[in-house]
């Protein structure tokens, strides 16, 4: 079976960003205002008054410092707390897709090879922005791109499991090279009135190219092994879906994560912290270790790790766990302070821009673990 290379990635970060300071600003006027709403229930005691944030508490919880966003304005806005993405026509290239192309184009050059010798195109992310058609498929005609496209989503494990998907076509000889894409506007689904994530996610989008091993040119990275796991659990959520309509307003219309504050937090994103990291952290720690094995490689020699970027906390045991040690300066990639948790794109921006000093033969890991649970394990070594 042909083997599977990285050829080439590339990464779209917005122009816009908002700093601990200004996203504790914003949260905090909010909250000051909703206190003085709900003045007398709070004195009754009633309900409890809203603590305030700030950008210390958020560091020392997550490692975050800035995130990148589509629209700051409306983020930071006490009235709203949401971004404002205007809609756009159907004739119009969608925002999504808009930024998978930016960063898929900039993947293409990298390559240097025409878009007709691509056969698939995946759009795995978590924050998709409709149902259908397919996010993939916009993209696919957008760069003028034959064969078959279509969008998974596996949470923030989307990338892992996309490139475990581009891996398989190409051992089965369906295609000779594949364009994956990870776009995820975070920001829409993020309740920026919740203390406790107000500040987790950014927006960004990644992309990859897996090309067979038979017609890739010097460079990028053999892909040594797969491995993806999923474990139900409703630790991590996010009920916007379908179902938005309650029997007691049936006449309402489905809540958006776009609309002002106040609303439905359920149907936006919800995690049990504490339960997250219990439970995730030596699920993926056993289960990077478990594959080298089987892969037959020392996982305390891997050269780098490219981990999903959900909190700097995580990151660090498993990288610990997983060398049995502490990591060296730039063993353990960490881009979360400037982008913050981008759900798929994580690992592939932490990839992206963290893949130098390799020489032949040096091997890494990208991983990935998110909501569902999920967890993929993407070994890689540097091909001469």
């Amino acid at each position: 079976m042909p083997a599977s290379v990285i050829a080439a990635t590339g990464l779209f970060t917005p122009e816009q960003s908002i700093s601990n300071a200004e996203l504790v600003e914003a949260y905090n006027a909010w909250a000051e205002a909703e206190n003085a709403r709900n003045a007398e229930a709070i004195a009754a005691g009633e309900m409890d008054a809203l603590t305030p944030s700030s950008a210390e508490f958020i560091e020392k919880a997550s490692g975050i410092k800035r995130r990148f966003v589509m629209d700051k304005a409306g983020v930071l806005d006490p009235q709203r707390m949401a971004p404002r993405l205007e809609p756009r026509s159907n004739d119009e290239l969608s925002v999504l897709a808009e930024m998978a192309v930016k960063a898929a184009r900039q993947a293409i050059a990298a390559w240097g090879k025409d878009v007709s010798e691509i056969g698939a195109v995946l759009c795995a992310a978590s924050n998709m922005q409709r149902a259908y058609p397919a996010m993939a498929i916009e993209v696919q005609q957008a760069l003028g791109i034959e064969g078959f496209a279509f969008d998974m989503n596996v949470a923030c494990s989307s990338a892992t499991f996309g490139l475990k998907t581009a891996a398989d076509f190409i051992a089965s000889g369906s295609v000779k090279a594949v364009l994956m894409v990870n776009p995820e506007i975070c920001s829409a689904h993020l309740n920026f009135t919740d203390r406790d994530s107000h500040f987790i996610f950014g927006d960004v989008a990644t992309a990859v190219i897996v090309e067979s091993g038979e017609t890739a040119g010097p460079g990028g990275w053999d892909i040594l092994g797969t491995r993806l796991k999923t474990v139900f659990s409703n630790n991590i959520r996010n009920n916007f879906g379908f179902l938005n309509r309650t029997e007691a307003d049936t006449s309402a219309p489905p809540p958006s994560s776009s609309d002002a504050v106040g609303g439905q937090t359920d149907k936006l994103f919800v995690q049990q912290g504490r339960k997250v990291f219990k439970e995730v952290v030596p699920m993926v720690a056993e289960m990077i270790v478990d594959h080298a094995g089987h892969l037959d490689i020392d996982p305390t020699t891997l050269k780098r790790l490219w981990l999903h970027q959900a909190n700097i906390n995580m990151n660090d045991l498993i990288a610990r766990r997983v060398l049995g040690r502490d990591p060296e300066p730039g063993e353990n990639v960490i881009i979360l302070d400037d982008y913050a948790n981008t759900s798929s794109a994580g690992s592939i921006i932490a990839f992206h821009l963290h893949h130098d000093g390799f020489d032949p033969g040096d091997t890494g890991l990208i991983c990935s673990f998110g909501a569902g649970y999920s967890a993929g394990t993407v070994f890689v070594r540097k091909r001469p």
